[in-house]
C-alpha cells in the first residue's frame, strides 16, 4: 500500500505543479521516478522516455503510465495516469470560470510570464542531460550532427518532430541490424577457420 501512496503523491505533485504542458512535465516526474523515489535509473528513464516519444498521445501519462506499470503493473499504472490527471482537472474544473474571467488581468499575465523562464530552465537542463547520454552512445560528432539535422528540418523545413522520430529509429534499427549481422558472419567465419584449422 506504501507504493501506491508513493505514486499517487509523487504523480499527483507532476500533474499540479506540470505548468506549461507535456513536455514541461518530464523534469518533474523524473524528479519523482529517478531521483525521490529511486524507481528507475536516470538510463532506464531516458530510454522509457525516448520509447514513449514514439507512441501517440501524451507524453505525460504516458510515462505516468510506464512508471506506474513497472512499478505495480497494469492497476500500478492505472493508479499513476489517475494520480497525474485528477488533480489538475479539478483543478480546472473549478479555477476555469475564475481565470476566463481575470485572462486579460495584468496580474495574470505577470504570473504567467513570471513562470515561462522556470519551465524553459526546466526543458534546457533535460535537453543538456538527453545531449551528454546521446553524447556517451554515439560520440560527440554524431551527436551534434544528428542535433543540428533535426534543429533544421523541425524548425526550418517545418517537419513533424514525429516523422524526425520514426526516421531515426528506422535508421538506427537499420544500422543496428547491419552490425549484428556483419558480426554474426565474422564469427561464423572464424568457426569454420578454426574447424579448418583443427582438420
Amino acid at each position: 500500500m506504501r507504493t501506491y501512496w508513493d505514486l499517487c503523491v509523487g504523480f499527483a505533485r507532476t500533474g499540479v505543479t506540470g505548468y506549461g504542458g507535456g513536455p514541461s512535465t518530464i523534469p518533474l516526474i523524473e524528479y519523482e521516478a529517478v531521483k525521490k523515489y529511486k524507481w528507475m535509473t536516470e538510463e532506464e528513464f531516458g530510454e522509457s522516455l525516448a520509447l514513449a516519444n514514439t507512441l501517440p498521445g501524451p507524453i505525460a501519462t504516458k510515462m505516468a503510465a510506464y512508471v506506474g506499470y513497472k512499478i505495480k503493473g497494469p492497476l500500478g499504472a492505472f493508479v499513476a495516469i489517475m494520480a497525474h490527471i485528477v488533480p489538475s482537472l479539478i483543478g480546472m474544473l473549478g479555477l476555469l470560470g475564475v481565470l476566463y474571467t481575470f485572462k486579460s488581468s495584468a496580474v495574470v499575465k505577470g504570473m504567467i510570464n513570471g513562470v515561462a523562464p522556470v519551465v524553459g530552465v526546466m526543458l534546457a537542463v533535460m535537453a543538456y542531460q538527453f545531449f551528454q547520454k546521446g553524447r556517451q552512445g554515439l560520440g560527440s560528432k554524431w551527436m551534434i550532427g544528428m542535433s543540428l539535422f533535426s534543429l533544421c528540418v523541425i524548425e526550418f523545413l517545418n517537419l513533424h518532430p514525429g516523422f524526425v522520430i520514426i526516421l531515426f529509429l528506422t535508421s538506427a534499427f537499420v544500422w543496428s541490424t547491419y552490425k549484428e549481422s556483419g558480426k554474426t558472419l565474422f564469427t561464423r567465419k572464424q568457426v569454420m577457420r578454426s574447424r579448418e584449422e583443427e582438420l
